[in-house]
């Protein structure tokens, strides 16, 4: 049982982390090589990681897709240490609106432009921050969301993830704060509830047993009777 309640522990630990990495914001230095807009086939496999068409436009099984690809350079630690090497990265551009996740993007198309604005060319290098959500993979053609873009003078700038930060310490107060409140209504409720139903149900006992007692003894009689 104690390998099971781990096991469960463990996977909602994974899955609790596995959605925040995906929809909190992430930041990428990297210089961007192209833009370009693909005719973009949805399958059941990666319908679920990609948000919407744009705002006012119809929502079909099929549509095009905005995408910036990018050289970006590569980090260690979820991007708090920065390496010297580089790799190709290729951003979705899209809207997410209302739905999830809670970014309110409806800007898709003035972030292309300004992606076109800031590209990068042979002799002209220009870095940016490009700010996203999401995963890419290569199998499922699932692209990160890019969210803003940024110039910035040269690729050693360190980006701190602020909101991350704050997000974090959030909830762990939050989490603190719950439990606080839940161990004192388990001490002012719960415990003095289970204290009286114990002793209820040892006065319930002793009675049965004072009964079964009785009945004993009356049975007895009967017996000498006999």
């Amino acid at each position: 049982m104690r390998y099971v309640k781990n096991t469960l522990k463990t996977l909602a630990f994974l899955l609790v982390f596995a959605v925040l990495h995906y929809v909190l914001p992430q930041h990428d230095v990297a210089k961007i090589t192209s833009t370009e807009v693909i005719r973009m086939d949805f399958t059941a496999f990666n319908r679920f990681f990609f948000a919407q068409a744009d705002s006012g436009a119809t929502e079909l099984a099929t549509r095009d897709m905005r995408l910036i690809n990018t050289q970006r350079r590569q980090t260690f630690l979820f991007g708090f240490i920065p390496r010297d090497t580089e790799k190709v990265m290729v951003f979705r551009n899209e809207d997410t609106g209302w739905i999830w996740p809670p970014y309110f993007k409806f800007d898709s198309s003035d972030l292309h432009a300004e992606a076109s604005a800031n590209m990068s060319a042979p002799g002209a290098e220009q870095w940016v921050v490009i700010t996203h959500y999401g995963w890419r993979n290569r199998f499922f053609t699932i692209y990160p969301n890019a969210i803003a873009i940024r110039p910035i003078d040269g690729p050693d700038v360190r980006i701190i993830p602020w909101f991350n930060i704050f997000f974090f310490v959030f909830v762990i107060i939050g989490g603190l704060f719950i439990r606080a409140m839940w161990r004192q209504f388990r001490e002012r409720t719960i415990d003095p509830a289970l204290s009286n139903a114990g002793e209820a149900w040892d006065r319930v006992d002793a009675h049965a047993d004072k009964t079964k007692g009785r009945f004993s003894r009356w049975l007895a009689t009967w017996r000498k009777k006999r």
